[in-house]
């Protein structure tokens, strides 16, 4: 339970900061896309013996990859890039799936998570993974703010918005390869999005926005992994079910406010 609340606590700071800018870029189902690619990865590690994460990381990266070639091949309709990459990854996962059936198993933790069975080494990756993912929204946050709100103005004014949105949509699918072992490949984007919904109703700037989301991420994920320990519940349904009523919560305060 120690390794779950550290694994826990920091996949809650980096899912909702990766989080509030796919909202309000309304790309929330990017999440949801790479997902699905990374359970094709999951299945690959597994079929050919190697950490599964790797094979999540590796595919859900060049999916993000592809995500943003299809993007600019499509401009007008830039969902078709998301509703390809899904539907191919979850066809891919079907079919590593069906030659492994032996891993069928193992492979269900990796579907709706398996936080308390994080080992020192999940730990220590999150802990790596996270540092760089932080570091590189510190380094790239101005330029993405600007791309977040004018991308057309952020273009003319010089940034790189090519380069920027696909390292961007990289440490999407860094951060969703890292939470596959915490609330599982069908769960991950939630972490994501509902935190950043909760935030976008009560924060008055962006940065009250940020941290209201990391607030309600960290939030979800404690109370969340107590209830599921005292109930012998699920983890990362239980995680994503107390995100989700806070959710509810907050609409029903507004409302009564209002």
């Amino acid at each position: 339970m120690q390794r779950a609340f550290a694994a826990g606590i920091m996949i809650a700071v980096i899912c909702p900061i990766i989080g509030n800018f796919i909202v309000l870029r309304r790309m929330s189902m990017i999440g949801d896309a790479l997902s699905h690619v990374s359970l094709s990865g999951v299945a690959l590690g597994m079929l050919l013996g190697f950490n599964p994460f790797w094979g999540a990381l590796i595919m859900s990266a060049a999916a993000a990859v592809f995500i943003e070639f299809l993007r600019n091949r499509f401009k007008k309709y830039a969902e078709i890039s998301l509703a390809v990459v899904m539907s191919g990854g979850i066809g891919l996962a079907t079919i590593l799936i069906s030659l492994g059936r032996a891993f069928n198993v193992d492979l269900f933790s990796y579907l709706f998570g398996s936080i308390v069975a994080v080992t020192d080494s999940d730990l220590w990756l999150i802990l790596i993974v996270g540092i760089f993912i932080l570091l590189s929204m510190a380094f790239i946050y101005r330029k993405l703010f600007y791309m977040t709100f004018d991308e057309e103005a952020a273009r003319f004014s010089g940034v790189n918005t090519g380069a920027v949105n696909i390292f961007f949509t990289i440490l999407t699918a860094l951060t969703v390869a890292l939470s596959i072992r915490v609330v599982g490949t069908l769960l991950v984007s939630s972490l994501m999005v509902i935190p950043a919904a909760v935030s976008i109703q009560l924060g008055k700037s962006f940065k009250s926005t940020m941290g209201i989301s990391v607030g309600v991420a960290l939030a979800s994920v404690i109370a969340g992994l107590v209830t599921s320990f005292v109930w012998d519940l699920a983890p990362g349904g239980t995680i994503v079910i107390t995100s989700v009523l806070i959710l509810v919560g907050v609409l029903l305060y507004k409302r009564g406010r209002e």
